[in-house]
């Protein structure tokens, strides 16, 4: 029981930079104090002793703001921050190294009994707000966004954000890095957005790039087709449009002739 306490308490080190000493998580710190509450509760339930297992429940709800029932199972180094408005369902599974934010659902969505409510694997955050509803399971490693409304299982490692919850993953795809690649050299940042953002900006401003880097074949392959009719010589495109030249009295790029017999030349 005391390994548990200084597991749980050496996690709230880990994971909030907030926390000072071990004398003050173990005294106001109402996370924790729900986490002792359930492990005693649980085990009162295991021994067929609900009622004083939902009695005990109850009053670390009333204290704590935090509602787990004792009949869920939780992992160790289970770690709610701020906690207010955490319901945690009867047939809830949370695996080891967990964490929950404030206002989080783990809930069900039928009435029948049995297995309704969702199963978290080891190292699962779930942010501030988001609800986890059904029997559904959330992989290893897995983060749900904060207001998010998951109702479907997430894989190991994955994200799950919006409202319903939607699986988003890492750009690496070619075309992401391309897009990238394009941004930087005209010397564009939006703002942090990427192809994941549930963002219409954000996807407006991708079109916009892809449709920068196609003209931009587009223009390779006229400049090269007029070369090698002798129409003009074929400039290389720069890869830093920072680093070129303008010519004050033209307004135009240097390695672009604007006299059409230069053109010609």
């Amino acid at each position: 029981m005391f390994d548990r306490l200084k597991e749980d308490i050496a996690c709230v080190f880990e994971r909030d930079p907030a926390a000072r000493t071990s004398f003050e998580i173990f005294t106001i710190y109402p996370g924790l104090h729900a986490v002792m509450a359930h492990r005693l509760a649980h085990r009162l339930w295991r021994h067929d002793l609900k009622w004083l297992a939902r009695l005990l429940s109850n009053l670390a709800r009333l204290f704590t703001g935090i509602e787990i029932h004792p009949g869920a199972v939780i992992g160790r180094r289970f770690f709610i921050d701020h906690g207010m408005g955490v319901v945690i369902g009867e047939t809830a599974v949370i695996g080891d190294d967990c964490t929950l934010y404030h206002g989080v659902t783990l809930g069900g969505t039928t009435w029948q009994k049995g297995k309704r409510h969702p199963t978290l694997g080891c190292d699962v955050v779930v942010g501030a707000g988001a609800k986890v509803l059904g029997p559904i399971e959330i992989g290893d490693g897995a983060r749900i966004g904060s207001n998010a409304v998951v109702v479907k299982s997430v894989p190991p490692g994955a994200t799950a954000v919006g409202v319903p919850g939607r699986i988003i993953e890492p750009a690496r795809d070619a075309t992401a890095q391309r897009r990238a690649n394009t941004a930087k050299r005209i010397g564009f940042d939006a703002y942090g957005a990427t192809r994941d953002a549930p963002d219409p900006v954000a996807n407006a401003i991708n079109r916009m790039l892809d449709h920068i880097h196609h003209m931009d074949q587009r223009m390779e392959a006229m400049s090269i087709a007029l070369e090698a009719q002798g129409i003009m010589p074929h400039f290389e495109h720069d890869a830093d449009l920072d680093a070129m030249e303008i010519d004050p009295a033209t307004d135009a790029d240097l390695p672009r002739p604007r006299d059409p017999k230069a053109r010609m030349a």
